[in-house]
């Protein structure tokens, strides 16, 4: 395994001492380093894996250095624009060094929503002439690829991309992990959620621990679980998949169990909810101020007005609350007043270490929602 410090090290030792991304589990641990070691202003969680690879760009222009991206695979594709359309050599030829966790990868089990994309991640690079190598699990191997890195970034004036298997990176604990005062765990506010909306209501819950949790608290209340579209993957698309189904199903209550960071990551899906004003659509964002799924890395859920935000992009009843008895009434209200609603949850960071996962595939979770939609 390679410690996070000893990477850290090296790329500042080539010049790189600016990083941003969004934050990947395979990657947390040099995440961690990164967010307890850079100044603060030379690190920056991005909304999203696109705004991360123009930060970077704004950096070189700034500075004429090499910054670093890191993501998850999955967000090569909120990235690809920007690298094809702004970072590529043949446009304005900005070099960048990339760290891609390879979530999925062929011959090891990984969730459904990661399969295609750990077949397609190598394939992906080739396609956009991005040069990569699989990032070295012992510092010998891991210097010559370093070297290699920046010799080839010199060369081209180009991106570089080390693609980061499972266990790479050596163990690495945040010590800037300032705890979220709340009053419930986020799983105690879905269960209140789950339990106190109609039984006509339908639900469409983010990526990461939120789905895994209503997945959960149906067995536990032995529940079906048709009435739940799981966001396995799409981070920070549940709430336009939600919107789509509110305007097809109008009688029919729709409740959004979202999070601040996917809120954060497609925040213009807001803009796009208030002007149509579904009067069945309740937004629930549960925000701890963290990317809890993958390391708990700070978001600025908590630096925000999410409210705010939302009023201004035109629903017509927001409410913040951080009490059980709060989220009940606020639920009551929305359902009983029928007009756009988003009630922000304070909610703990962290979550059960038993957390299990959906025992149904994405097609069956699919098409028992099709179903229970259609009645």
């Amino acid at each position: 395994m390679i410690d996070p410090k000893y990477f850290y090290n090296a790329l500042v030792s080539h010049g790189t001492d600016f990083f941003t991304g969004v934050p990947d589990s395979l990657l947390k641990n040099f995440c961690a380093y990164i967010t307890d070691n850079t100044p603060e202003d030379n690190h920056i969680i991005a909304s999203n894996e696109g705004g991360a690879t123009a930060l970077a760009s704004g950096y070189h222009f700034a500075t004429g250095k090499i910054p670093l991206v890191y993501m998850q695979n999955s967000g090569i594709g909120n990235a690809v624009n920007p690298l094809l359309s702004l970072v590529d050599p043949e446009v304005y030829s900005i070099p960048m060094v990339l760290v891609i966790g390879w979530r999925g990868e062929p011959g090891f089990h990984d969730e459904p929503q990661h399969v295609k994309q750990g077949k397609t991640t190598c394939s992906l690079l080739d396609a956009m002439q991005i040069p990569y190598v699989i990032m070295a699990d012992d510092t010998e191997k891991l210097d010559a690829q370093i070297a290699y890195c920046y010799k080839t970034i010199s060369e081209h004036n180009a991106p570089f991309a080390f693609v980061v298997k499972k266990n790479t990176f050596g163990d690495y604990t945040l010590k800037n992990n300032v705890p979220t005062r709340a009053n419930m765990k986020r799983e105690e506010a879905i269960e209140h959620i789950m339990l106190n909306a109609p039984e006509t209501a339908a639900f469409v819950s983010t990526t990461g621990m939120a789905s895994r949790e209503l997945y959960e608290l149906r067995e536990k209340h032995h529940q079906g679980h048709e009435k739940d579209f799981l966001t396995v993957g799409s981070m920070g698309h549940a709430s336009q998949i939600a919107l789509a189904i509110a305007m097809q199903k109008k009688n029919r209550p729709i409740f959004v169990i979202d999070g601040d960071g996917a809120t954060i990551m497609q925040m213009g899906g807001l803009a796009i909810i208030g002007s149509r004003k579904p009067s069945n659509l309740i937004h629930i964002v549960l925000n701890n101020g963290a990317h809890d799924s993958v390391g708990g890395q700070p978001t600025v859920g908590l630096k925000i007005d999410v409210c705010a935000i939302a009023k201004a992009c035109g629903y017509e009843s927001v409410i913040a609350v951080g009490t059980a008895d709060e989220l009940e009434k606020a639920m009551k209200d929305a359902v009983a007043g029928h007009k756009l609603t988003l009630i922000q949850v304070k909610v703990q960071k962290g979550a059960r270490k038993d957390l299990g996962r959906p025992k149904s595939t994405p097609q069956q979770n699919k098409q028992a929602l099709m179903e229970f939609l259609s009645k």
